[in-house]
C-alpha cells in the first residue's frame, strides 16, 4: 500500500544546492530552491529502497506513493529511504528533468531556478496509469500527469 511520507525532510548527503520543504500550492508540500540553481545541473538524487517492479505494483495503490521506475526490472520507493527529492510535485512546465544513470535518478534543472521557486518535475506517468487530474497551475497545463504523445 502507498505509505505517506509523514515528516518529509531533505537529506544533505543527495543535495547540491540548499533545498526546503513548505507547503505547496500544487499539492501537501513542495521542495524549493533556498539558493539561485544555475541550468543544467544535478540539484537532487531521488533515494529510496530498491524494490522489485512486482513489489512496486504491490504498493502502487492509495493517495500517496512515492515510486520511481528505474528500470524493467528496478523501482526505488521514497517512502522508505527518501532523500526529500520524493516531495518534488508534477508540473506540466517542469523547471528539473529527471534523468537515469548507471542504477541511480537524477533530477537536473532545465533551466536557472530563481531562490524561492518551487522545484517541479513531469511524472510523465504511462497512459494506462491511473492517475489524479494535474492541477500545477501552469499556463498550459495539460490537465493530466500522463506521458503525451
Amino acid at each position: 500500500m502507498g505509505k505517506l511520507v509523514e515528516s518529509p525532510r531533505i537529506d544533505p548527503r543527495y543535495v547540491c544546492f540548499k533545498l526546503a520543504i513548505k507547503p505547496s500550492k500544487i499539492h501537501r508540500f513542495g521542495v524549493y530552491a533556498e539558493q539561485r540553481i544555475p541550468a543544467n545541473r544535478k540539484v537532487i538524487e531521488y533515494t529510496g529502497e530498491r524494490i522489485s517492479n512486482r513489489e512496486a505494483n504491490r504498493r502502487d495503490w492509495g493517495e500517496y506513493t512515492y515510486l520511481f521506475e528505474v528500470n524493467r526490472y528496478w523501482t526505488l520507493d521514497g517512502a522508505v529511504g527518501g532523500s526529500g527529492a520524493e516531495i518534488i510535485n508534477h508540473s506540466c512546465e517542469p523547471n528539473l528533468v529527471a534523468r537515469v544513470m548507471k542504477g541511480h535518478i537524477l533530477y537536473m534543472s532545465l533551466r536557472p531556478i530563481k531562490r524561492g521557486e518551487e522545484l517541479t518535475v513531469n511524472y510523465n506517468f504511462a497512459k494506462d496509469t491511473e492517475v489524479p487530474p494535474c492541477c500545477c497551475g501552469a499556463k498550459n497545463c495539460r490537465g493530466t500527469m500522463v506521458r503525451q504523445g
